[in-house]
């Protein structure tokens, strides 16, 4: 599965989000700077990401964005859903432009048989998870299929 740099750019803000105080809310600008991520595009995440549930977003004084829920009730797939559509886990890795269910690929039937691993993978791992590794070197293999959370 190839994500979009949307993905990488949503997970890396909520991640920031995730490790602030509880109930923070920030401004785009302020998650941007602190990720070294372009801020208007981030803005664009932010605003799928809160349509998906997974933030809020504040108006008026006190601006910006906040967890819509703890880091540890947000997974990754929800997240990931969040910005490239519902449709994440069903779209066929392999040849998406010419693959669907009434006329599927050659592969199709072996991505159909892995799709909800990789889902269950997904959803097992939470934002307070990614939180916490994000700076520890090699935390992402702890998440092996079929092996859940560490």
């Amino acid at each position: 599965m190839k994500l979009n740099r949307e993905s990488e750019y949503g997970l890396a803000g909520m991640t920031y989000l995730a490790q602030q105080r509880p109930g923070t809310v920030a401004t785009v600008k302020a998650v941007a700077d602190a990720q070294t991520l372009p801020r208007m595009f981030l803005a664009k995440t932010f605003r799928k990401l809160t349509r998906h549930g997974v933030l809020r977003s504040h108006r008026g004084r006190q601006r910006g964005y906040a967890l819509a829920r703890t880091p540890q009730e947000i997974n990754v797939r929800e997240i990931l859903e969040g910005i490239e559509g519902r449709d994440l886990f069903t779209r066929c890795v392999f040849w998406s432009h010419a693959c669907a269910e009434d006329h599927p690929c050659l592969l199709h039937g072996t991505w159909k048989t892995v799709r909800p691993q990789v889902m269950e993978l997904m959803a097992g791992i939470m934002l307070a998870d990614l939180a916490r590794d994000r700076n520890e070197p090699g935390a992402a293999s702890r998440f092996a299929l079929g092996g859940g959370r560490p």
